[in-house]
């Protein structure tokens, strides 16, 4: 993720932000903009913009920024009447918010969803809500276990369920515990569920799914005898060497979900390294591990590797150095490079230029 700094007084803020601590006018996200903007209020419960890029253009706050303050997106006029943002409009369910612990996780769960929004906006990849398209669009359900039975995570025709529990991390790492998993994340979860999406959405019905078949496997198997057998007896001896988590090797769909959750960490941490201008010069590393993230092509998936690997080497040394667990516990073979490479290819060359699908082999 780039950047981000109030347009007035040009302090640097988060991609969250409410409000400029240095000079305290209101902020808001700017979708069509993708930047963070000061705002100034009209007469008529409009805000301008100030500062470069939108000046003077016209926004309304999302009506849960308004009143339930867990959203800081706004609305261009132009989009009409509308009263929520593009990010709330995908909103399907939401559990019963009167509860504040309720509330403060469906805060939560919407910081991830909208950080996944941004990643997938700056992608070019298609984000409409059900509304602007009822057979293709997306929705999701932020829900909670209750009399009626659990809630599982998951994605169902469009449709991503987010179980809130998921928003505590104490209920969150007893679940990475329980199921021997390096690395469990809310925005990993949006991460992950979105490539079922995206799956089902460009991939399934697409002249490239011999090609996908052949690298993650025949998505025809069916999926219920193998959540079965994944839970009966583990993952795949040696899994390490042919898929990026244990989770991935229970199924093709699941390969591929958490493959694209992947390549999303790295895109969006790519971008966070290079917009914060950072330099890996390891001093006793080989010349291909020595790189400034500022002169990367995201576009090519060569950068993407040439930055990726010494980021996460210096990201886990300086978690070492602090006594804490690795910030990256995933190793990348040939193999799962591979299908990190067809992920790329499939947005990159397939869905956002049009142009003839190059399957790296």
């Amino acid at each position: 993720m780039k950047t981000f700094k109030c347009r007035s007084c040009d302090q640097m803020v988060f991609f969250e932000s409410f409000v400029c601590t240095r000079c305290q006018h209101t902020l808001a996200f700017l979708p069509d903009y993708a930047i963070i903007s000061a705002l100034e209020p009209g007469n008529d419960g409009t805000w301008r913009a100030v500062g470069p890029s939108a000046t003077g253009e016209q926004y309304r706050l999302c009506r849960n920024y308004v009143e339930q303050s867990v959203c800081n997106w706004a609305i261009p006029i132009s989009e009409g009447p509308e009263e929520y943002c593009r990010s709330c409009r995908l909103n399907h369910q939401v559990a019963d918010i009167t509860d504040p612990d309720t509330k403060k996780a469906w805060h939560q769960l919407e910081i991830a969803k909208r950080r996944l929004l941004y990643t997938l906006l700056e992608l070019g990849l298609p984000v409409q809500n059900k509304r602007e398209d009822p057979a293709g669009g997306l929705a999701f359900d932020f829900l909670k276990d209750d009399e009626a039975g659990r809630v599982f995570t998951g994605h169902n025709d469009g449709v991503i369920t987010i179980n809130m529990a998921e928003a505590d991390d104490p209920f969150r790492e007893k679940m990475r515990e329980q199921m021997g998993e390096a690395y469990r994340t809310v925005l990993g979860h949006f991460r992950h569920e979105s490539g079922h999406y995206y799956w089902q959405r460009l991939v399934a019905d697409s002249a490239y799914l011999d090609s996908f078949r052949n690298l993650f496997g025949n998505e025809q198997e069916d999926y219920e005898e193998a959540c079965k057998r994944y839970y009966a007896a583990g993952p795949l001896p040696e899994w390490w060497e042919s898929f990026v988590s244990a989770y991935a090797t229970m199924h093709p769909w699941e390969d591929w979900a958490e493959t694209w959750a992947h390549y999303l960490h790295m895109v969006d941490g790519l971008e966070t390294a290079r917009a914060h201008g950072l330099s890996l010069q390891p001093s006793q590393a080989p010349e291909t591990l020595s790189v400034s993230t500022r002169r990367l092509n995201l576009h090519s998936f060569d950068d993407l590797m040439k930055g990726w690997i010494p980021l996460t080497l210096s990201l886990n040394s300086m978690n070492r150095s602090f006594g804490a667990k690795d910030c990256y516990p995933f190793v990348l073979t040939a193999r799962t490079i591979e299908k990190l490479h067809f992920v790329h290819d499939f947005i990159d060359n397939v869905w956002r230029n049009n142009t003839e699908f190059n399957l790296a082999s």
